[in-house]
């Protein structure tokens, strides 16, 4: 039989740098979990996204036990390193920070592509544009 799960967490920390401080450790000991369990794989596995926020989903069961994802880095994170921008605008609809191009977009797109709910190619440029324009960037060809 199936274990009962009993909480999903989506954090959101620097690859390779997670610590039992927050807020990985206050997450987790909400749950009841050993830290260490998640902290060292974790790392282990994130090097490569040194100093760069990754998103991680851990399914937490009945039992204390839990299974974690790494999705890789958000898809905004993505687009401001593209375009070079500190960060998007308070008014994207009057204020825009920057441009980005189609080739861009394809690359983050392929780049995500298996987190995306889309079909294809083209599916996941449309996704990854509509995160541009809402952060204030503008789409050219």
């Amino acid at each position: 039989m199936a274990k009962k799960v009993i909480g999903n967490l989506k954090l959101r920390i620097p690859g390779g740098r997670a610590t039992a401080g927050p807020p990985v450790g206050s997450t987790l000991g909400q749950w009841g979990l050993n830290m260490m369990d998640f902290i060292n794989p974790f790392n282990e596995k994130t090097k490569e996204y040194a100093g760069k926020n990754v998103i991680v989903h851990i399914q937490v069961f009945e039992d204390r036990s839990f299974t974690w994802k790494c999705l890789g880095q958000p898809v905004d994170d993505l687009i401001r390193e593209a375009i070079k921008i500190e960060k998007g605008s308070g008014k994207p609809n009057t204020e825009k920070v920057g441009k980005i191009t189609r080739a861009e977009l394809e690359e983050i797109a392929n780049k995500k592509m298996s987190e995306l709910n889309a079909i294809d190619l083209e599916g996941a440029v449309k996704i990854v544009a509509g995160t541009a324009r809402s952060m204030g960037v503008e789409v050219t060809e």
